[in-house]
């Protein structure tokens, strides 16, 4: 490693770990934001009726792409606040960790767009792709921002496989599985396990604060 790159690396990590408070900080917001945003859609996709794969691919597919709306204004504020550039070299680490996992979701959630599979069995298997893959990505992330961000992405990696494996075990076939089933998944990680993650974010900065 050529001497310029490892001060230069070094000096990344210096960064990231000054930093480590304005992340936890600017996270406290976005998971309460696209919590409330998940378990709004898990309600409004239970309403609708977005049960066959196509529609609901279609259906939170389109959530997400509002989530990162959501999060990249909700960060986009706290930069301002705190009088940061919003894309320094710290969140392109960040934005790097993170898109390998989201790019291979993209992918198998536009595929699953053109799929003509019926049954609830396959959507659920989709959601628990979606769900692995998300926790892959923020357990990347993690390395770059609070622990606590790591812990966070192998329950959603972890409760997604113990869905599996309960799945295989009891050889649930497509009909046994209510149609809801996927839109209640998805509201209880995506929106329920995002929206407490950030309400415990932000009442630990506050008691941070008052220390």
């Amino acid at each position: 490693m050529q001497p310029n790159s490892a001060e230069e690396n070094l000096h990344v990590i210096r960064t990231l770990m000054d930093r480590a408070a304005i992340y936890r900080r600017a996270l406290a917001p976005i998971m309460i934001g696209t919590g409330a945003l998940g378990l709004l859609a898990s309600v409004g996709g239970l309403l609708l009726r977005a049960n066959e794969i196509t529609v609901f691919a279609s259906y939170w597919l389109g959530v997400a792409v509002i989530a990162l709306i959501v999060a990249f204004v909700l960060a986009r504020r706290q930069a301002l606040q705190d009088k940061e550039p919003f894309w320094s070299r710290p969140t392109r680490r960040v934005a790097v960790a993170l898109s390998p996992a989201l790019l291979v979701g993209l992918i198998v959630g536009v595929l699953a767009i053109q799929q003509r599979v019926e049954g609830a069995f396959a959507v659920t298997l989709l959601v628990l792709l979606w769900l692995m893959l998300y926790g892959c990505a923020i357990h990347s992330a993690g390395f770059f921002m609070p622990k606590a961000i790591r812990r966070s992405g192998w329950v959603f990696i972890g409760g997604a496989l113990a869905l599996l494996i309960f799945l295989v075990v009891r050889d649930t076939g497509g009909g046994t599985i209510p149609a809801p089933f996927p839109h209640l998944i998805m509201g209880a990680f995506f929106g329920v396990l995002q929206l407490v993650y950030g309400i415990y974010l932000r009442g630990s900065e506050r008691r941070q604060n008052h220390a």
